[in-house]
């Protein structure tokens, strides 16, 4: 296994753990009664582009088999 699949599979943990942290981020903040709205809406936006790469990396650890 060549050890470029060892550092994609290492940004892609980095990049759950980020992701993970977001979303328990939106939860607390979306709790309060009165929390910020924008706030929310950029971290949403962030833990999609998150989702994306997570995606894109993932994609680039499993061979492409034609059936």
């Amino acid at each position: 296994m060549p050890e470029n699949q060892d550092q994609i599979r290492a940004k892609v943990a980095e990049l759950e753990t980020e992701h993970r942290d977001l979303d328990n981020a939106i939860n607390t903040l979306t709790k309060k009664s009165d929390f910020d709205q924008i706030k929310v809406s950029r971290l949403k936006k962030r833990k999609l582009v998150l989702k994306d790469q997570i995606s894109s990396l993932q994609d680039h650890l499993i061979p492409d088999i034609i059936a």
